[in-house]
């Protein structure tokens, strides 16, 4: 495994994870592009959308993508990075575990993030989520 791009890429997540616009920005393209099946069918622009989000979660006491309030971690399931010199695609399923007084909900879904090194510094470029559940051929 690429241990420069792991690092970068558990930075990345963890900064999104903890509400923290700086980290966010620090290693997130201002260009950026993404698909969020769970938000929208169409694609994402740029930062403000994820600013939004991230400023109203941490009002709210919740962390990103977390369903509700409650202590939260993050695991990186079948995790595959791919590089080729200044590029890099990281492909696995996000599991976000969130405890509640309910017990421990599980929310899941598969990512591709795809990162290039501008400037000497690595920057998320572009990012595809999916649902991870059955499809609907199988049953």
């Amino acid at each position: 495994m690429d241990t420069e791009i792991h690092e970068f890429l558990l930075k990345h997540l963890g900064g999104i994870m903890k509400n923290d616009i700086a980290s966010y920005h620090e290693t997130t393209a201002e260009d950026l592009t993404l698909y969020e099946w769970w938000v929208t069918p169409h694609r994402i622009d740029g930062l403000p959308f994820h600013e939004f989000m991230m400023t109203s979660n941490e009002s709210n006491g919740k962390v990103f993508g977390a369903e509700e309030k409650g202590k939260t971690r993050f695991d990186l399931s079948n995790l595959l990075i791919q590089r080729y010199g200044d590029s890099a695609i990281a492909s696995y399923t996000l599991l976000i575990s969130t405890s509640s007084s309910e017990g421990v909900k599980v929310a899941a879904h598969n990512e591709s993030r795809v990162m290039v090194k501008l400037n000497g510094a690595w920057k998320v470029v572009h990012v595809h989520k999916s649902p991870a559940y059955a499809a609907p051929h199988v049953g």
